[in-house]
C-alpha cells in the first residue's frame, strides 16, 4: 500500500508530539471523496476505503493517461465500478489486441467440435502448394505467435509497420490475404513474434471452417453467429460488436467492441476455466488451461493471452506486460493498445477492466497502480 502524506491542516499543536514517535506518514488516513467512496459496491471483498482510494487514483493520477472505465469483480461480483466522463455502463469500448483472447476461444471451441486440429498444420490454402514450407505451421504455432511468418508489429514510421499496412494500407480490404502472402523469417515454431496478422490468420481458419462460401457477408454471418450462439449470448455479453474487412474476415487481433461489464464476463469466463455463470461447460477446461499455459519460446505468453510469467528478453529496453513481481503467476491478461486490460488473478478471484488512452510512458506507471488493486484481495 502506497503511503499517504498529513494533511496540511494538522493542528500545529499536535506536531512535537509525533515527531517524537518517529514517522508520521502512515498515523492519519487520507480523506476519501464521495465520488471514490460510490465506486464501490457493497461486495467489494476488500477493506472500503482502500479499494477507493486505488480506484480513485486509477482516474486521478496525473502520469497514467485517461482512464474511461474501471470494473473490479471479485468472488464473481462487482467490487467497484467507475467511468470517467462521457462514458457510462453503456458505452461500447475499442479490444485492440484483447480481440486475440476471444479470437483464440473461438478458435478452442472450433476444436472442441472436432473441426480444427491443434497441432495438425494449419488449414490455409495459399500455403498448400508443394514445396512451400508454410505449409509446417500448425495451428498451435499460430495461437503462440510463433509461425516464422515475417511481421513488424510496431515500426518507425508507424505506416512501415505490419500491422498499419495490414489494417488501414495495402491489406485493408483482404487482410487474411495479405497476412498469408508473408514468407517466413525464422522456421516455424522457432521465435515469437507478437502479430496482429496471425490473428486474423486464425479469424480466416475459423471462418473457413463454418462456411464453405467466398462471399463476404456469408463469411461475416457465419462467424458472427457462431459467436453470439456459443460465447457472447450464453454469457450475456449483448453489447459486443465484432468488426469485419471487406472479405467478411474478423479483425480477430484488433477490433472487437463491448462495454466494460462485458469485458469483465469475459474475464470472470476464463477465471471460471470455460464455465458460464449457470455452469454449462462452453469452452473445455483443457483448452482453457492451454491459453493460460506458457509457451516453449514465450513464457510470457500463452494462446493469445498474455501471462504474468519471468522471461527472460536480449532487448534491456523492453519490459513486462504485466507485473510478475506484484502478483501471482497464474494471473493472466487480455492487453490492448493504448492500455486495455482485462487483468484476471484466478487465486484472488478477482477480475479488473481498465479501459482508456494512455502512452507506453504512461502505461509503465499504470501497472504499479493495477497492482496496487490487485494486492487489496488475498490468495486463496
Amino acid at each position: 500500500m502506497k503511503k499517504r502524506s498529513l494533511p496540511s491542516i494538522l493542528p500545529f499543536a499536535l506536531l512535537p508530539a509525533l515527531a517524537a514517535c518517529g514517522d508520521t506518514s502512515d498515523l492519519v488516513e487520507e480523506p476519501v471523496s464521495d465520488e471514490a467512496l460510490a465506486a464501490i459496491t457493497a461486495n467489494a471483498g476488500a477493506p472500503t476505503k482502500d479499494l477507493a482510494r486505488e480506484v480513485d487514483d486509477l482516474f486521478t493520477a496525473t502520469d497514467l493517461g485517461e482512464t474511461r472505465a474501471i470494473v473490479v469483480m471479485a468472488n464473481g461480483k462487482i467490487a467497484a465500478e467507475r467511468y470517467g466522463e462521457g462514458f457510462g455502463p453503456e458505452t461500447r469500448f475499442v479490444s485492440w489486441s484483447m480481440a486475440k483472447t476471444v479470437t483464440a476461444v473461438m478458435i478452442g471451441m472450433l476444436v472442441a467440435d472436432g473441426r480444427l486440429r491443434l497441432d495438425e498444420p494449419a488449414p490455409v490454402p495459399l500455403w498448400q502448394r508443394p514445396g512451400d514450407p508454410r505449409g509446417e505451421i500448425t495451428l498451435r504455432q499460430l495461437l503462440q505467435m510463433r509461425s516464422g511468418l515475417r511481421h513488424t508489429e510496431s515500426g518507425d514510421p508507424p505506416y512501415e509497420s505490419s500491422e498499419v499496412r495490414m489494417l488501414f494500407l495495402d491489406g485493408r480490404d483482404d487482410m487474411a490475404r495479405w497476412a498469408e502472402e508473408q514468407p517466413l523469417e525464422a522456421e516455424p515454431g522457432s521465435q515469437f513474434e507478437y502479430s496482429s496478422a496471425t490473428s486474423v490468420i486464425l479469424a480466416d481458419i475459423a471462418a473457413r471452417v463454418l462456411t464453405d462460401s467466398n462471399d463476404a457477408d456469408t463469411r461475416r454471418k457465419a462467424v458472427a453467429d457462431y459467436l453470439n450462439a456459443r460465447l457472447f449470448g450464453p454469457l450475456g455479453m449483448a453489447s459486443m460488436v465484432p468488426e469485419f474487412d471487406a472479405s467478411g474476415t474478423l479483425i480477430g487481433g484488433s477490433l472487437i467492441h463491448g462495454t466494460a461489464r462485458d469485458w469483465a464476463k469475459l474475464g470472470e469466463f476464463l477465471r471460471r476455466r470455460g464455465r458460464a455463470p449457470d455452469g454449462a461447460q462452453l469452452l473445455p477446461t483443457s483448452w482453457a488451461d492451454k491459453m493460460v499455459s506458457p509457451s516453449p519460446r514465450s513464457p510470457q505468453y500463452g494462446l493469445q493471452t498474455w501471462l504474468n510469467r519471468e522471461f527472460r528478453t536480449k532487448d534491456s529496453a523492453e519490459t513486462h506486460p504485466l507485473f510478475p513481481d506484484r502478483a501471482p503467476a497464474s494471473t493472466f491478461s487480455l492487453i490492448g493498445h493504448m492500455g486495455q486490460y482485462v487483468i484476471v488473478s484466478p487465486s484472488q478471484r478477482v477480475t479488473l477492466v481498465r479501459l482508456g488512452h494512455s502512452t507506453s510512458e504512461e502505461r509503465e506507471a499504470l501497472k504499479p497502480q493495477m497492482a496496487d488493486v490487485l494486492e487489496l484481495y488475498p490468495q486463496r
